[in-house]
């Protein structure tokens, strides 16, 4: 492996969070996202997140402004040509990211490793848009990504080892532990995470419980760090019906099917934490 400088698509969340742990690990990262907006409060929220690990001992001021200086931040998808690997977290839109694979194939050298922070959506039809669908894989990490530890690891039909090597030595890097799932809609967390968060929010719907209950049976019950309610404003209300549409249509199975209060709470825009207003107020 001889990856030194590392582009990530998509300033949201994710984006920024998955630069971040790039940039402690001492990779040059390039940042890219087509709104400069986004670019300004992603380098506000990596540069507070740096500053919580250095008010806790986790780093030392010194680091901080190290992994600050190795990062730089774009809106040209084109200024990836020289990286070395790249990372999409760009909204979850098979389409969108299937553009952005085609594009990412003509400009980046042959053997650079194209991957995604997909949580859902199938790696080998993204591969199918590039001519190197062995080196196309999913690299799906869990929010927030300087805190937790795993990276989901997504072989396409496709994918060879060496890539899926590339990315797991990555990962050893970023002081991750890799899992490797089949390409299945949903992998392995979100099909078995946002069943649970549908069935949540159907029991809602229903009367079962209110929302602090619900959420206190599985805390409490379960020894759940969080409720499901709580973690499904957490994630985003609008990126869970996405993740239950792409189950539901990939699998065919009426057990996916989101739930019409989740709908409607995304047609209204409550979204979550993001929007102030999701099964919760913030």
């Amino acid at each position: 492996m001889n990856v030194k400088r590392v582009g990530v698509i998509g300033a949201g969340t994710m984006g920024n969070g998955i630069a971040q742990v790039f940039a402690q690990a001492e990779f040059g990262v390039r940042l890219i996202d087509s709104a400069a907006p986004a670019l300004d409060r992603a380098r506000v929220a990596i540069e507070r997140s740096l500053a919580r690990f250095v008010e806790k001992g986790r780093m030392t001021p010194a680091d901080r402004d190290a992994a600050l200086g190795r990062l730089t931040a774009g809106t040209s998808v084109d200024s990836l040509a020289d990286c070395d690997y790249i990372v999409e977290a760009v909204f979850e839109d098979a389409e969108v990211k299937r553009s952005l694979f085609a594009r990412l194939d003509q400009i980046t050298r042959p053997d650079v490793v194209l991957s995604s922070n997909t949580s859902s959506i199938s790696i080998t039809l993204l591969g199918a848009a590039t001519n190197r669908a062995d080196k196309v894989l999913g690299m799906h990490f869990m929010n927030p990504v300087p805190i937790m530890s795993l990276v989901e690891l997504i072989r396409g039909q496709a994918t060879s080892a060496e890539a899926l090597m590339t990315a797991t030595e990555l990962c050893i890097r970023l002081n991750k532990t890799a899992v490797e799932s089949a390409d299945y809609p949903g992998f392995i967390a979100n099909r078995v995470l946002m069943p649970m968060i549908n069935e949540a929010i159907f029991a809602l719907m229903e009367g079962v419980g209110t929302a602090e209950s619900i959420d206190t049976v599985m805390k409490m019950g379960m020894n759940h760090p969080m409720g499901p309610l709580t973690l499904a404003d957490f994630i985003g209300l609008d990126v869970c019906l996405a993740i239950l549409e792409v189950l539901h249509t990939g699998l065919g199975d009426p057990k996916y099917r989101p739930c019409p209060l989740l709908r409607r709470m995304v047609a209204a825009g409550h979204l979550g934490r993001k929007s102030g207003q999701g099964f919760y107020k913030y």
